[in-house]
C-alpha cells in the first residue's frame, strides 16, 4: 500500500479537527462527538453502494435504498454537528428517503410509480428548507426587513414594466 494513499486523508482529518476545535482541547471524546456520522453512518451508506456496484450482475438494486438514506442522513448529521445547525438542516432527513428511492429508480427497472414518493418527499424537503431558511435570513440583521421590502418593490416594478408576451 502506498504511504501517500492513507497519509493524505489522515492529514486532512487532523486539519479539520484543528480548525473546528480551536477553543477546546482535542480528545477522543470530542472527536467521536463531532465526527460520529463520518465514522459510522456515512461508511455504512457507502458500504451498501459498494455492495451494489461490486456485483457484476447488478440485480440487487434494493441495496441502493438504505445506502442512499444512510449516506444522505450521515451528511445531514455531519453538517449539523459541525456547524450546530440542526434547526436548519432537519429537512435533510425528509430528503434522505427520496434520495434512496431516486437511486433505486435510476439504477433499477425505472418503475414510474416510484416518482410519486420521490417527488412528494423532495418537494416537502425543499419547501421546509426554503421556509426555515427564509425565516432565518429575514430575521438576520444583514438581510432584514428593509432590504427585503426594497427587493420586493424592485421585483414588482420589473414584473409590471416587463413587455408582455403572447403565447
Amino acid at each position: 500500500m502506498n504511504k501517500k494513499s492513507w497519509f493524505g486523508p489522515v492529514l486532512i482529518l487532523l486539519g479539520l479537527c484543528l480548525f473546528f476545535f480551536r477553543k477546546e482541547a482535542v480528545s477522543t471524546g470530542t472527536l467521536f462527538g463531532q465526527f460520529w456520522p463520518t465514522l459510522f453512518v456515512i461508511p455504512l451508506g457507502l458500504f451498501f453502494h459498494w455492495l451494489y456496484f461490486s456485483l457484476t450482475e447488478r440485480k440487487a438494486t434494493g441495496l441502493l435504498i438504505p445506502g442512499g438514506i444512510l449516506f444522505t442522513a450521515g451528511l445531514v448529521c455531519q453538517l449539523s454537528v459541525l456547524f450546530d445547525s440542526w434547526q436548519y438542516l432537519w429537512p435533510g432527513f425528509i430528503l434522505a428517503p427520496a434520495i434512496g428511492l431516486l437511486e433505486f429508480y435510476l439504477f433499477g427497472n425505472r418503475n414510474k410509480w416510484l416518482l410519486i414518493p420521490i417527488n412528494v418527499l423532495g418537494a416537502l424537503s425543499l419547501l421546509f428548507f426554503a421556509v426555515f431558511s427564509f425565516g432565518t435570513l429575514y430575521n438576520r440583521m444583514i438581510f432584514g426587513q428593509p432590504i427585503l421590502a426594497i427587493a420586493l418593490i424592485v421585483i414588482g416594478v420589473g414584473v409590471m414594466l416587463a413587455p408582455r408576451r403572447r403565447f
